[in-house]
Order: C-alpha cells, then sequence, then structure tokens
C-alpha cells in the first residue's frame, strides 16, 4: 500500500486569491452582475484564483469589440511585417515571464510545475513560427487564362474568430490557435475553461503590452452555457476554433451549423501504441508509461491502449509496470513530480469508475486502480489493466485519466483491427524495427498523426488533427494561418470586351 502523500502548501495558500478581470476592447471590466468564479488548486486545495464571471451581456460586448476593431480598427489593414513583429514581441514577453505562467498553470490545472515549464517554452515557439507564416502568407495569379485576362486568387483574414480551449493545456492550446488567427488578420474573442482561465488573462495583458490594438483580443471567463454557447451562435462570428470533448464537439458544431460557421474543432482520441517483438523494447516500454500517464493522462493524445504482441506480452508488460512504479506522483510544484493531481473531485470519480467496471467485466487492475490518500488535494495511483477485449468501455472510451488498457495481437492485421476499432482517430504509435512494419501501420491506421519508434513529439511546423470523431480540420503547420482566411477571386480584363451577349 503506497503511503500517503504529504503535500506541501505553496506560498500562495496563505495569500488572497489573485483575482482577474475581463478583458473586453482593451479594458479590464469586471462581469455587470458582479459574478465570480473561484478556483480552487486541484494538487492544494485553496483557492487560488478569482476571475470574473462572464455571461451573455460580456458576449455580446465582447462581440461588438472584436467586430468594429475587424471592421474599422488597423490591424486586418496591417501590414503583415508589423504584425509578425507584434508576434514576435509576444513571444519574448512569454519568454520573459514563462516561469510565473507555468506556476499558475501548474496550481490550476495541477499539472507538474517542470511539464508547464515546457509547455510555455513550447508555446513560445509556436508564436514565433505563427510570426514567420504571417509573412509567408500569399495568394494566387494565373496569367493563362487568354491574352485578355489575369486572374487574382486572393487571402483575406475570415473576421472575428471565437476560440474555445480546454483546462488540460490552458496556455499551449490557445497558443495553437490565437497566434495563427493573429496573423491572418482575424480579430477574436477568446474562452479559456472556467477551471484554468489565469494564464489565459495574462497572455491578454502581454498581447496588450506588445501593442496589439484594443479589441482585437477579447477573453472571457465563464460557463460553456453562459459565454461558449453564445460565443459560437453569434451572428458576428464567422469561424469557430474548438478544443474539448467530442461530446461538446458534436453540439458545437450543430450550433455553429445554423448559420454556416467555420468550424475547426479538434476532439477526444484512444489512442493506441502497437508495439512489435523486434522493436527496441526498453525505448518501448518508457514510451508506453509516458503516453499512458503523462498529464495524469488528461490528454488527447494520451496513448491510453497498449496493443502489444502476444509472444512478448507477459515480459514486456512486467517491464511496464516495474517502470510504473518509479513514477513519481505528487505536489505539482515540485521539480520532481512526474504525475500530478487530478483537475476535480468529480473528474477523479469518474476516472476511477472506469477501472471498477474493468474489473467487474472480467479485466485484471494489474498495477494501481484507486486513489492516492494525502494530506492535500486529489491523487490516482498511476493503473494498468490487463484482459481487456476491444468491446469494453476501457478499450473504446476517452477514459482521460492515468489509466494504460492492455490488449494483445498476433498478426499485423489484427494489431490495425484493434488500433482502428474505436470511433476516434487522432494519434497512434508502433514500435518495430521492421520498416516495412511500420510503414504498414503508418498507411493502415485512421489517424491525424502517427509516432514510429517515439510517442507524444510535437512541432509547429507538422499539421495536427484527427480522423472521425476526433475532430475536424488540422491546427499548426504551414498552412495554419490559411485556415483563418476566405478566399477570393478577382478577373482583371485587359482592352475592350469581347463576345458581346446582346447584340
Amino acid at each position: 500500500m503506497n503511503a500517503p502523500l504529504n503535500i506541501s502548501m505553496p506560498a500562495e495558500a496563505s495569500k488572497a486569491p489573485k483575482a482577474y478581470k475581463l478583458l473586453i476592447d482593451g479594458k479590464h471590466v469586471d462581469a455587470r452582475d458582479g459574478r465570480t468564479i473561484a478556483r480552487n488548486s486541484p494538487g492544494h486545495g485553496f483557492t487560488v484564483s478569482r476571475y470574473a464571471q462572464a455571461g451573455e451581456a460580456e458576449v455580446e460586448a465582447a462581440m461588438q469589440a472584436a467586430h468594429k476593431a475587424f471592421e474599422t480598427g488597423p490591424w486586418p489593414r496591417t501590414k503583415a511585417a508589423e504584425r509578425a513583429a507584434i508576434l514576435l514581441k509576444t513571444a519574448d514577453l512569454i519568454e520573459a515571464q514563462l516561469e510565473d505562467i507555468a506556476r499558475l498553470d501548474a496550481l490550476e490545472s495541477g499539472k507538474p510545475i517542470a511539464q508547464a515549464r515546457g509547455e510555455i517554452g513550447g508555446a513560445i515557439d509556436i508564436w514565433r513560427y505563427a510570426a514567420s507564416l504571417a509573412r509567408t502568407l500569399h495568394g494566387e495569379s494565373y496569367a493563362n487564362l487568354g491574352d485578355a485576362m489575369l486572374g487574382v486568387v486572393l487571402r483575406e483574414p475570415i473576421s472575428v474568430v471565437s476560440i474555445i480551449t480546454p483546462w488540460n493545456f490552458p496556455f499551449l492550446i490557445v497558443s495553437q490557435k490565437l497566434p495563427f488567427a493573429l496573423a491572418a488578420g482575424c480579430t477574436a474573442v477568446v474562452k479559456p475553461s472556467e477551471m484554468t482561465s489565469a494564464s489565459t488573462f495574462v497572455l491578454g495583458d502581454i498581447l496588450m503590452q506588445a501593442g496589439l490594438p484594443a479589441g482585437v483580443v477579447n477573453i472571457l471567463a465563464g460557463l460553456g452555457a453562459d459565454v461558449g454557447g453564445p460565443m459560437v451562435s453569434h451572428p458576428l462570428v464567422e469561424m469557430v476554433s474548438f478544443t474539448g470533448s467530442t461530446r461538446v464537439g458534436k453540439m458545437t458544431m450543430a450550433s455553429a451549423a445554423q448559420s454556416l460557421k467555420k468550424v475547426s474543432m479538434e476532439l477526444g482520441g484512444k489512442n493506441g501504441q502497437i508495439v512489435f517483438p523486434d522493436a527496441d523494447l526498453e525505448a518501448a516500454a518508457d514510451a508506453a508509461v509516458f503516453g499512458g500517464f503523462f498529464n495524469a493522462g488528461e490528454c488527447c493524445n494520451a496513448g491510453s491502449r497498449l496493443i502489444v504482441h502476444e509472444a512478448i506480452a507477459d515480459d514486456f508488460l512486467a517491464t511496464v509496470k516495474a517502470l510504473t512504479a518509479m513514477v513519481t506522483v505528487g505536489d505539482p510544484l515540485d521539480d520532481r513530480t512526474k504525475v500530478g493531481a487530478m483537475i476535480s473531485a468529480d473528474h477523479l470519480t469518474k476516472v476511477a469508475g472506469y477501472v471498477a467496471v474493468a474489473a467487474k467485466d472480467g479485466s485484471n487492475v494489474y498495477c494501481g486502480g484507486g486513489q492516492l490518500a494525502s494530506n492535500a488535494g486529489q491523487y490516482l495511483d498511476p493503473t494498468i489493466i490487463r484482459g481487456v477485449t476491444e468491446d469494453m468501455a476501457i478499450a473504446r472510451e476517452e477514459v482521460f485519466g492515468p489509466v494504460l488498457s492492455v490488449l494483445t495481437f498476433g498478426s499485423i492485421e489484427k494489431a490495425l483491427h484493434i488500433a482502428n476499432n474505436t470511433p476516434y482517430g487522432l494519434s497512434a504509435g508502433v514500435w518495430s524495427a521492421s520498416i516495412d512494419t511500420c510503414m504498414s501501420v503508418a498507411r493502415g491506421v485512421r489517424s491525424g498523426t502517427v509516432w514510429v519508434n517515439t510517442f507524444m513529439e510535437g512541432f509547429p511546423e507538422l499539421p495536427f488533427g484527427g480522423y472521425k470523431q476526433s475532430g475536424i480540420g488540422r491546427e499548426l503547420g504551414k498552412r495554419a494561418v490559411e485556415d483563418y482566411t476566405e478566399e477570393k477571386t478577382i478577373q482583371f480584363h485587359r482592352g475592350q470586351r469581347t463576345g458581346w451577349w446582346v447584340g
């Protein structure tokens, strides 16, 4: 039995919670009805932040500000080089505040501080990459339409964008969306999760400090029904960029469809790592533990299904179990921690419920499976479940916790069948020394990303998104700015018009 976790209280616990106001039209404002949202640190239990709680009135004010900034403000008409300069300045300012932003995300989400630092560093890289794309965005010209005709295709910013982000990667995911929208010349209304809004408000301050005009970015904290819903359905919005659960994504898409808004959605995943006997098994075992338990499994890309060849299953899983026992679970603010706190008590109960149902259905809880005792916060023991069959909920549904389900295969065809036998298609991994095997799996898996002999690495240059119910569209990559544009065709006729219709 694990000894109870002894969580140290940080300095913030003895202070009044940090208060954040809404950002609307370049001003910090309270909610009109005075409501606020208190956020308790899931790793420590004290109130760390308090945000002004927006409602429909604040959504309307933010939309009007974004619309005015697009229609009459300078941002859409600013030279690309000047937009890029502000994005680069933003990246520099984020870098200067990296430690403070990482600490906010660790306190509010429960993620380990070392991991949070890495995420903020990755976000900085994305802002700089978006700046480079701002200067390379271009249209097309066609001089092959005959002597008298020239065709030009322009790319113009799509207008006002609603950006809705989740709680699991608060700063990183807004940085996968907002800088590309800004690079294109759009304006935006941003809603972070009501559980992890602080770092997004800090980003708003950074953008103003970098010189972004008022109204270009507006930030609202609030509940989905009060803020997210009106942001999706608002008539001034032309595009919705959403990251979250597939269930909410479906509702978002249905609402946006009423006015035919463009949607970009990154949703859930049930991602498999397929391990063949000829793989570097030491590296694959470490990646299996990383993929299953990184960010406490609260990750759309989590390698939550370990699909291992039956010839090596027992020995390989013994190694994975031994490595799991070495994973440090505990205080998110401790640099040694690998797995921090679960986002909320309700979510921990939900994840533990999946484990209990799997055990009841005949699976074997190979290790872990229970809540860890602690003096503060909520923590779940990293869990491995063997004896899983494809029809079980634990094998098909997104658990979103530190739970690794194990399935076995005997042929490459069976491995692919298992990998594809879910409603999701976000990512997958394959481990083998054979290039033929790796290529066969990479080509056969229905997912937006396939890692070969590695797992869950990312780069701004590579597009990210999913097949099936894992989403619509892609983020990042060289076309990321284009996603926030419309194409306009202009045809120029030279000389006297010919081919009269009348006469």
